[in-house]
């Protein structure tokens, strides 16, 4: 577990880093964004190790009805993720898509997995999450709302979430984790 434990703490403070010591990441430079993504790739294996070998008490499982609330969840996550990159019109409404996507994921992998490992794993990245919102509202720059994005890119960012997400499927179900049931 305490892989597992320091791979949500490496990805935390590598992420934090830039908003709570914005003068040490400036001193960097473009030099630090390569120290970063090694420290962000080390906490996934972390993560993924950690996640593997960690035991911890069961609560509950998955049952149908979990399942199908978590794969909207995924849906609308990877929905969010494309909305973010194309400005569609839920730009509008939240100020950080991709943390909203990536909170709305960690909620999900907790409704489907009632164990302690996946406690610390996914309870561990939305809290980051929360964390990271919270700072970003207080050291971030002004919230300027996009532009209304043509239609065009609604339905793309929706073709492209339904084909993410069927993507993202095929991979859990090739690694044994039926995300259908």
């Amino acid at each position: 577990m305490i892989w597992l434990v320091l791979g949500v703490l490496l990805w935390s403070g590598a992420h934090l880093f830039k908003r709570v010591a914005p003068d040490a990441r400036a001193k960097l430079g473009d030099k630090g964004k390569g120290p970063v993504a090694l420290l962000l790739l080390v906490s996934v294996v972390l993560m993924v190790i950690g996640y593997r070998s960690a035991d911890g008490a069961f609560f509950w499982g998955r049952n149908p009805a979990l399942t199908g609330i978590n794969n909207l969840l995924m849906l609308f996550s990877i929905y969010l993720f494309a909305a973010d990159g194309m400005k569609t019109r839920i730009t509008r409404v939240i100020r950080n898509p991709q943390l909203t996507a990536f909170k709305v994921w960690a909620v999900a992998h907790l409704l489907v997995n009632g164990d302690v490992p996946s406690f610390v794993l996914f309870g561990g990245l939305l809290i980051w999450a929360v964390a990271e919102v919270i700072v970003l509202k207080r050291v971030g720059p002004a919230w300027v709302k996009p532009e209304v994005a043509p239609a065009k890119k609604e339905i793309m960012a929706v073709v492209g979430a339904l084909v993410v997400f069927g993507l993202i499927a095929g991979i859990h179900i090739w690694l044994g984790y039926n995300p259908f049931g």
